[in-house]
Parts: structure tokens; C-alpha cells; sequence
């Protein structure tokens, strides 16, 4: 498997596995032709972005066990979808980032500046 690629360049780093993200499960925001989310940027929701998206109609709150979902809570790692964390920034409402997570193909729908103004501490 060729090694994928983070917004720095690098090595695309491990994101979560408790809860299990990423639109493969595996713990990585990595994407392919089945994701047409592209489930690319490595967030750290907040109660604010989580009612947010919510109100857009993907509510990620409530389990939903039928399809392995936890249900998601603040301080939660998850890969979201490069869209849905854009109309977020647009909203000002964007939870933080970890960039070595975020995938390199977030860079086709957000400028690397703006990740950066949102890279976790």
C-alpha cells in the first residue's frame, strides 16, 4: 500500500480508533472513490460544531448501532467531510484540527492557511 499523504507533506498520521473514524474505520481520514464525502479533515468536534451540523441534517449525536456508530460527543476525534468543515468555517463554527491527520485532499476544498488558523493546541 503507498503510503498517503497529510496537508504538510507528510506521512498521513493515525487520527482515532476510540471512537473509530475515518470513512474506512481504520483510524485514518483517508478517502477513495466510494466516499463521495471525502471524510479528509481530522477534527476534534465541539458541542457547537456538533449541533451545527445537526441543524444541516447529519445529526452525529445519537448512536446509531444498526451502522456502528457511537454517537459522537465534544472532544471527540472524527474525520469529517471537507465540505461540511468548510460551511462550518463559513458559519464560524469550526471545531479544531490536527493537520499530521488531515488528509492531503482537504487542500482541494480548503486553503492550507485556513487549516492552520484551526490546528489543534
Amino acid at each position: 500500500m503507498v503510503s498517503e499523504k497529510n496537508v504538510l507533506g507528510a506521512e498521513l498520521a493515525l487520527h482515532c480508533l476510540s471512537p473509530k473514524t475515518g470513512f474506512y474505520r481504520d483510524g485514518y481520514c483517508r478517502t477513495g472513490e466510494a466516499d463521495t464525502g471525502r471524510h479528509v479533515v481530522a477534527a476534534i468536534v465541539t458541542q457547537e460544531f456538533l449541533e451545527f451540523t445537526k441543524s444541516r441534517g447529519n445529526d452525529l449525536q445519537t448512536p446509531r448501532p444498526m451502522v456502528d456508530f457511537p454517537g459522537l460527543k465534544a472532544g471527540d476525534r472524527w474525520c469529517l467531510c471537507a465540505l461540511r468543515w468548510r460551511e462550518a468555517h463559513e458559519a464560524g463554527v469550526a471545531p479544531p484540527i490536527v493537520l499530521e491527520a488531515t488528509h492531503e485532499k482537504a487542500l482541494k476544498y480548503i486553503p492550507l492557511e485556513t487549516l492552520k488558523k484551526y490546528q489543534a493546541r
